[in-house]
């Protein structure tokens, strides 16, 4: 044996002794596992459905939309079955029971009560859409919104996953709304209820956590974080406390950027105004405008034209 090969048996004999030392982040001996790729090619689906004309074929007609759509549902409902299926599988494989006539029979059930809530889903998005016009003075039209407008998308991406959430899919809306984090940079967890009219102003860094509770009207800006306190860990050091950990945010609130909000019990209130760069951990009475005090600047002198004697460019 080349010492080439002894050095690569090594390795994987090594990483054997890993898997079998650590049952850990492995997926060895064990049958379900949903697929990312054809999670995110389901999104690309709804996205058709939801925005004929915008994504996919674009030369729709009304000639050819009920076809169109038609293909669509059924190709949309074959991708749902298999994956929520296998995730429903994958649950109780993790509980170490599988009964796979069952898990394709309620994935199919699943499957047909999300199809049935499309009409309303688009609904909501048409209002998003609206509101984000309405509350941006650099959107042109609604075909700028839908095409390129980040926050958009990831409202898009949370409502789809938030009725899967509803339904007790498991793996499948995380999956999907960590996604729509990486293609947007809003972290939206599929657990968080969010009102009509919704609006995220450019997306990066927000974040909105679980047992977030949003009205309708609501707008926020780059950088807030709808997030928990510090809660207490068990002896495993998994955290254990309140089953609401975040925010409630009533209706036709503004947030503005870098703006903090923390805690299961913190409400603000309707109508307010949070400005930027805030910090806060309890509740903001109804139509309260918070703001920190201007910072103090300090502005030196301009630069003398010649440099002293011991300033150097280097």
């Amino acid at each position: 044996m080349t010492t080439k090969s002894s050095g690569l048996r090594d390795t994987v004999d090594a990483l054997l002794l890993s898997y079998r030392t650590d049952g850990r982040a492995q997926h060895v001996n064990r049958r379900f596992l949903p697929s990312r790729e054809e999670i995110v090619s389901i999104l690309d689906v709804f996205f058709e459905l939801l925005f004929p004309g915008y994504f996919g074929k674009l030369d729709i007609t009304d000639e050819n939309l009920a076809y169109h759509v038609g293909n669509l549902v059924a190709t949309l409902r074959e991708k749902l079955d298999r994956q929520i299926e296998c995730c429903l599988c994958y649950r109780d494989e993790t509980n170490a029971h599988v009964d796979e006539p069952r898990c394709r029979a309620h994935g199919r059930e699943l499957t047909r009560e999300l199809l049935t809530r499309l009409p309303e889903l688009r609904r909501r998005l048409v209002l998003d859409a609206q509101a984000a016009l309405d509350g941006d003075p650099a959107a042109g039209s609604l075909d700028e919104i839908i095409l390129s407008y980040p926050g958009y998308r990831a409202i898009t991406v949370h409502r789809i996953a938030h009725e899967l959430f509803l339904l007790g899919v498991p793996l499948m809306p995380r999956i999907m709304s960590e996604w729509a984090h990486t293609e947007t940079g809003a972290d939206i967890h599929p657990g968080a209820t969010i009102g009509e009219r919704f609006f995220i102003d450019h997306a990066t860094g927000v974040v909105i956590g679980a047992t977030t509770h949003i009205g309708a009207r609501v707008r926020i800006y780059q950088g807030v974080t709808l997030g928990a306190l510090s809660l207490k860990r068990d002896q495993s050091g998994r955290v254990v406390g309140a089953a609401k950990r975040h925010p409630t945010v009533e209706d036709d609130v503004t947030i503005y950027a870098g703006a903090t909000v923390l805690g299961g019990d913190t409400v603000i209130g309707k109508g307010s105004v949070i400005g930027g760069a805030v910090f806060i951990t309890s509740s903001i009475v109804p139509g309260s405008r918070v703001a920190l005090d201007p910072p103090k600047l300090r502005i030196g002198a301009p630069r003398e034209l010649e440099q002293p004697a011991d300033d150097f460019d280097i």
